[in-house]
């Protein structure tokens, strides 16, 4: 935990300039687990510098030299899983179960699919007009990653960083910083040039922007709210750097009558408030059939219902704290605001959990006769909170479904397979989930609309980090 008081730059564990710090608290206990230096802006300058001196030789490495090193920290990620399971247990609150079997493990498949994804690219091709296309690395990259999903993020931004030649600057969230620290110690040991890799802690107003600015930085990958990323849009406008963007997100999930009703609504349900609800892409709003809906609100009563909170230090499939007061607050307000706004409170409700009045537990909380203009329709929540709106038809409910500012997933059930592709093909989403089918690692991530731009994941996330030249009149 020492080392949460430095920064990784050029391979070194080095003190910051910057004298603040930030305490990092445990969500589940309020207790501060450790203290966390926060950067400015002579300490980015320090890491680019470092950076942009490694991409000189790295960028010039081989492919199989590259898959290489990515082989060597698959071995040392996994040496490290545990390690990386139990920070975000301390640091978000994620149940150890889940972190274990989903959060962690996000370290090892995105790897495994940006390794497949790199030994199919092709960096050289010869176009039919005899002209050749080349694909290098981008240059030196500014990752900018969220605390919800700490190692997920991590993965998706910097393995093609590294997989492409390019060298990068990390800025996790300063309030997950633990498991950040563990992986910049596993990229260490895997034996990166220095300054291939730096981690600079900080907060968004003073590393985010200075990475978002640096004329040294060519590339800016940001995951958080829409708000912050038009921020790092506009910080990077000025040196006309790429930006790409994984936003937020309030994601339809249509269910149809003829589905298995009491097998998908659950799930659904249970989809929601996984991760404690915490997720960009999470199910928030059900869509029901009218001709069904009476039977839905009960099977998603006893769903929620039966969704237990608990220890994040215990096994187990409950779910846990929401990572911190300011989210806990805010989560309030909108199950408040619902209630105002006249929705029926199905399960779940203002307070905490019987039993948890230390930490920032919430229940698990469903409306029912929601409208599409309410507030708890339209903004993302971030929380345990499902709102169930009925539909008549198809029409209305693709209507209702991309009637959102946003478009990273959708989600349909039904037993009719044209349906769901004919459905799926109406829907403004990146992301379409039929009949509980999950995201594989490998496949592109992103969103349409205010979620964002830009794709993570596979063959895709590989492209964002590389620039096209061509060749003319080679023999």
């Amino acid at each position: 935990m020492e080392k949460l008081g430095k920064f990784y730059i050029g391979g070194q564990w080095v003190e910051p300039d910057s004298d603040l710090t930030m305490p990092v608290l445990n969500p589940a206990t309020d207790k501060q687990i450790s203290t966390v230096a926060m950067g400015n802006a002579a300490d980015v300058d320090k890491a680019v510098m470092a950076a942009k001196t490694a991409f000189e030789s790295f960028s010039q490495t081989r492919k199989a030299d590259r898959l290489s090193l990515l082989y060597r920290l698959k071995a040392v990620t996994e040496k490290r899983f545990e390690d990386l399971a139990q920070a975000m247990r301390m640091e978000m609150g994620a149940p150890i179960t889940m972190s274990r079997e989903v959060q962690a493990d996000a370290a090892v498949g995105h790897l495994q699919g940006f390794i497949d994804a790199l030994e199919e690219l092709q960096e050289r091709t010869t176009l039919a007009n005899g002209d050749v296309m080349l694909l290098e690395p981008i240059g030196v990259c500014g990752l900018i990653t969220p605390w919800n999903w700490p190692m997920n993020q991590i993965a998706l931004k910097v393995i093609p960083a590294l997989a492409t030649g390019c060298a990068c600057i990390l800025k996790p969230s300063e309030h997950t910083p633990v498991s950040a620290m563990v992986y910049a110690e596993i990229i260490h040991e895997a034996g990166y040039p220095p300054g291939v890799f730096n981690l600079v802690n900080g907060d968004g107003v003073s590393v985010g922007s200075a990475m978002s600015r640096h004329r040294d930085v060519q590339m800016m990958s940001f995951t958080g709210s829409t708000r912050a990323g038009i921020a790092v849009t506009r910080d990077a406008a000025e040196t006309v750097k790429r930006v790409t963007l994984e936003l937020g997100g309030k994601s339809p999930n249509i269910v149809f009558a003829d589905c298995d009703l009491e097998t998908r609504v659950t799930a659904s349900v249970q989809d929601c408030m996984f991760n404690t609800g915490q997720s960009c892409d999470a199910p928030t709003r059900l869509l029901v059939a009218r001709s069904c809906y009476s039977e839905a609100l009960k099977i998603a009563k006893r769903a929620a219902e039966a969704i237990t909170v608990g220890d994040p230090a215990q096994e187990g499939d409950h779910i846990g704290p929401l990572f911190d007061r300011i989210q806990f607050d805010r989560v309030q307000t909108m199950i408040q605001a619902g209630i105002e706004e006249g929705a029926t409170l199905l399960a779940g409700g203002p307070g905490k959990p019987d039993g948890f009045e230390t930490g920032w537990f919430v229940k698990p909380t469903i409306f029912a006769d929601v409208r599409n203009d309410m507030r708890i329709a339209q903004e993302e929540i971030f929380g345990p909170v499902l709102v169930i709106i009925p539909f008549e038809d198809e029409d209305e409910a693709i209507a209702i479904a991309n009637d959102t500012p946003y478009g990273l997933a959708a989600y349909i059930q039904t037993g009719n397979s044209a349906r769901a592709e004919r459905v799926a093909s109406r829907l403004r989403a990146g992301a379409v989930h039929i009949n509980g089918g999950a995201f594989n690692y490998g496949s592109p991530f992103g969103g349409y609309k205010q979620s964002g731009n830009g794709r993570e994941g596979g063959l895709m996330g590989l492209e964002d980090y590389l620039e096209t030249k061509t060749l003319h009149g080679i023999t």
